[in-house]
């Protein structure tokens, strides 16, 4: 019996749900908030209503909630909605809704939002091009699209989706800078300023993140391994930090105001 991507994705992520509270885990959605939100500062207003995309667990609603009139947290998973409930409870924060939802289809009327964000969505779903046309419908003439997500830089060698196809089946495609941008303009969206950053990581938190199979896990560990020694390019970017095997993503933060 064939599994659709959506079911993938919430069976990946339902596993991957309490992980978002571990501290010694969840580093690498925790470590660029606080820059995410710097980048958001000219977009936050008090009279906003905000919606978050694909929000998983809702960490940058509950990040920016006391800066805003009210945001909306939809996701595809209830193991991360109700995760990100729990937390946004248990911080007092009484403007966060969430709902259950999917990004390629939107449960909201033409013109609802005056903020739309999504965070690590595009790079996850079926069909990006969908879940971006879909912010831009339900944004307010004049409001700010943020897409923060991983991204695939120009000119890299191997195949960098394989091998997250492998840690986590649920995976995409991770876009480029320059797909992205079609997407917002083919949506009738006009990017205005990005950030673009790398971040090199340990590869065991972020294969135990995901409950990658032994097997596998160690089998990425192995390609990664080769490539240091001069092996086949993966497109992770494979480094040894103090003795320690680790990998670089790059990521990007892009906002756009919609038409």
């Amino acid at each position: 019996m064939s599994v659709t991507h959506d079911e993938k994705v919430v069976r990946e992520f339902s596993k991957q749900a309490a992980g978002f509270s571990d501290p010694r885990l969840n580093a690498a959605f925790t470590r660029h908030l606080d820059r995410l939100v710097r980048f958001m500062d000219p977009e936050l207003d008090l009279e906003d209503v905000v919606l978050e995309v694909a929000a998983g667990t809702g960490m940058v609603s509950r990040a920016i909630a006391r800066r805003v009139r009210h945001v909306t947290a939809l996701d595809l998973t209830p193991a991360m909605l109700a995760e990100g409930k729990r937390d946004a409870d248990h911080a007092g924060l009484t403007n966060v809704t969430f709902a259950r939802g999917d990004a390629t289809a939107l449960p909201y009327l033409d013109r609802s939002f005056t903020l739309v964000v999504t965070r690590f969505s595009l790079h996850q779903v079926a069909d990006p091009e969908a879940v971006v046309r879909e912010m831009a419908r339900v944004s307010r003439p004049g409001a700010a699209l943020i897409i923060a997500d991983l991204v695939r830089p120009e000119g890299l060698d191997g195949d960098p989706d394989r091998i997250e196809r492998l840690r986590d089946p649920s995976h995409g495609e991770a876009l480029t800078e320059a797909r992205i941008a079609e997407l917002v303009a083919a949506a009738g969206a006009e990017v205005k300023r990005a950030d673009r950053f790398d971040h090199t990581r340990p590869l065991d938190p972020w294969l135990e993140f995901s409950h990658t199979p032994s097997d596998t896990a160690e089998q990425i560990r192995r390609e990664l391994r080769e490539e240091l020694a001069g092996g086949p390019a993966t497109g992770m970017r494979p480094s040894m930090v103090d003795g320690v095997l680790h990998f670089t993503h790059s990521y990007l933060f892009q906002q756009a105001i919609a038409g």
